[in-house]
């Protein structure tokens, strides 16, 4: 679905200056750009824009009030400095698994004051050498980036905005290598056997590979439910062993 047709959707019968929360993830910007959001959007505090194709955030409306903006899984280079200029409150912005490769790109966000959170992980300019010290250098008005704040301290489960209100922490992967990212998934006896992927094991399937198996149960609302299938984790491992039988065989 069309950005500009998804946000129509979401609005309704209600007028755009009631609106506090607006969500439009994975539909389709078809310029790159933000569509279907004007000036009457006056009382928006969270926007969610995921995986729709960004490229630019030029053509956000100005959002005085906007305190949380979730533009993660786009495209986005550059082009910042729009944010400061239109979204003055803002205190959590998502940048994560965009296109950004370079500090410079950041140092526009100096001019949100009220940035409290900002997430990059899965952005180039995160594997940057001392990149974490250097953003919190750049940006002295952060505390967490990527979830942690600048002593290694993970962001609580709710940290208090200016207004006094919780905000929920971001689900940051940043900190973990890929295969550290998989070696996470439990299997159902793993008081006994530990975490899938301890001990140097190399092998991780990922929830795309669960996808393609089709490993999923159907709810009573018709919602799609992952349950844990221990021995599609082992596949790898089973197959190192017939191979080393081979091998000794030939010897």
């Amino acid at each position: 679905m069309e950005m500009k047709k998804r946000v129509s959707q979401k609005l309704g019968n209600k007028n755009p200056a009631e609106v506090v929360e607006l969500l439009v993830d994975n539909c389709l910007s078809g310029d790159g750009e933000v569509e279907g959001l004007t000036d009457e959007y006056t009382g928006l505090e969270v926007l969610s824009m995921v995986n729709v194709g960004l490229k630019s955030l030029s053509k956000l409306p100005p959002l005085p009030k906007l305190r949380k903006l979730e533009v993660s899984d786009n495209v986005i280079a550059g082009g910042l400095d729009a944010l400061s200029e239109k979204c003055p409150n803002l205190t959590y912005l998502n940048l994560s698994g965009n296109k950004i490769k370079e500090l410079d790109v950041l140092k526009v966000l100096q001019n949100l004051k009220n940035l409290k959170s900002l997430d990059l992980y899965s952005c180039e300019v995160s594997t940057l050498e001392d990149y974490r010290d250097s953003v919190f250098e750049l940006l002295p008005q952060l505390t967490y980036l990527d979830g942690f704040d600048q002593e290694d301290n993970e962001v609580p489960d709710s940290e208090p905005d200016g207004d006094g209100e919780a905000t929920p922490p971001p689900q940051c992967l940043a900190r973990r290598g890929p295969a550290e990212q998989t070696a996470n998934v439990f299997t159902e006896d793993e008081d006994e056997a530990g975490p899938v992927g301890s001990e140097g094991e190399e092998d991780e399937v990922g929830l795309s590979y669960l996808m393609k198996e089709g490993i999923q149960d159907e709810d009573d609302d018709g919602d799609y439910m992952w349950r844990r299938r221990p021995q599609l984790f082992r596949v790898r491992r089973e197959k190192r062993d017939v191979e080393d039988e081979g091998d000794d065989d030939d010897d």
